[in-house]
């Protein structure tokens, strides 16, 4: 079936918006995805007719609102690939998730003198918990570097993964260069000295990533407002042994099963990692956006990106001046770049009166811009309904703001 990009275009009605009396060029999927009407509607849906706290109440709203609740959470186990629904807890995002296994994680199996890996070109949400977590624990920071092609350095698993390892942190696909790395030999060294994998997510599952059992990741993390769905909301997979075997994170309603001022003893998972009220709206509709992606198809969408990611690099290289960061094999469809005598964020002002959105700045990723010696970088993330036309309009409009800034 052809990819029908103008129907997809239909669904998100933010898309006939007009910046600056121009029609709205968004290129900023990679920081939040715009949303399909049919996440829209489902949650104005549930506010208007369904609105009840779930697991308490023995009403009828309280029921039904429970039950969507739990079929989103098995929505989401087969959409990553889990092997058991109790594997998924609902967070508030992948920030929360990781910081979620960086506190729990590191009190049952973090120890001084051990040591945790990063790779350099990580998100900061993947990289100042298990700051926090190491230095809490007296632990040690390693880091895993890339390459000037953003290419991390597997040449350097071996120095750096010991057998005082007890976690590697490691993104699925990066924020800022685009690349999606080879994790497997990362895991296979990670296991063989007895170590966890964390795995960020958040651009890897709008991008072909998850099968979370088949690759063997220990935890993943990601945000529902990449994936089209509703902000305040998240998802953190982990092995249910471990989960079982760490200690909460926070405590409070929900997460109990009978609390005395003696002793309280905990509910069993999911529910020992979501102490009080949950985002239950955010997690059905994180569910519908779920349900849309897989009606578009993953691998059409893929293609369809992937096409516009080509057309887009091979537009903006011919730019003079203009360098694009990240050129790795294997790649999402993130663009980051600079040009020669302007500054991100005048280029990104001047896309903005042309009504294109893109991203300028470190982009959380402050240890990407030191390795380039850059303090920031314009960024073009495209999304499954961009078309050939904006990547036009993008490289046109780079063009018209190195002319003025020139």
């Amino acid at each position: 079936m052809a990819y029908d990009i103008e129907a997809i275009r239909r669904d998100f009605p933010i898309l006939e918006l007009e910046v600056n009396k121009r029609p709205l060029v968004y290129f900023d999927s990679g920081a939040t995805a715009q949303k399909p009407l049919r996440v829209i509607e489902a949650t104005e849906r549930l506010m208007r007719q369904c609105n009840a706290n779930i697991h308490r109440g023995v009403h009828h709203l309280s029921g039904a609102m429970t039950e969507m609740y739990e079929s989103a959470r098995e929505q989401v186990r087969r959409f990553i690939g889990a092997e058991h629904r109790e594997e998924i807890i609902f967070t508030a995002g992948a920030t929360a998730s990781i910081n979620l296994v960086a506190y729990a994680w590191s009190a049952r199996y973090l120890r001084s003198g051990d040591n945790v890996v990063v790779s350099e070109m990580e998100h900061h949400s993947n990289i100042v918990p298990w700051q926090l977590a190491a230095a809490r624990c007296g632990a040690e920071l390693r880091v895993l570097p890339f390459d000037e092609r953003g290419e991390l350095r597997m040449d350097m698993l071996a120095e750096l993964i010991d057998e005082r390892t007890k976690m590697v942190a490691v993104t699925e696909a990066s924020n800022t260069l685009g690349t999606v790395p080879d994790l497997e030999p990362i895991i296979a060294a990670a296991h063989a000295v007895g170590a966890h994998v964390m795995v960020d997510g958040c651009q890897g599952i709008v991008h072909g990533g998850g099968r979370v059992a088949e690759r063997g990741y220990d935890f993943y993390a990601f945000s529902g407002h990449k994936l089209y769905g509703p902000t305040g909301i998240g998802v953190l997979y982990g092995r249910r042994e471990l989960l079982d075997e760490m200690p909460p994170f926070m405590g409070g309603g929900d997460m109990v099963d009978k609390v005395t001022f003696a002793k309280t003893t905990y509910a069993p998972l999911p529910l020992k990692y979501e102490a009080g009220t949950s985002n239950f709206i955010g997690a059905v509709g994180l569910a519908e956006a779920m349900h849309y992606v897989e009606s578009v198809g993953m691998s059409a969408i893929e293609r369809h990106e992937m096409e516009l990611l080509e057309a887009m690099t091979s537009r903006l290289e011919a730019i003079s001046g203009l360098r694009i960061y990240g050129t790795a094999e294997h790649k999402c469809p993130i663009v980051s770049f600079t040009v020669d005598g302007t500054h991100p964020y005048d280029v990104g002002m001047i896309l903005d009166k042309l009504g294109i959105a893109i991203r300028t700045g470190h982009h959380c990723a402050e240890p990407v811009m030191t390795h380039f010696g850059v303090a920031g970088m314009c960024r073009a993330s495209i999304g499954m309904y961009n078309t050939m036309a904006e990547v036009e309009s993008l490289a046109r409009g780079v063009e018209r703001a190195v002319s003025m800034l020139r």
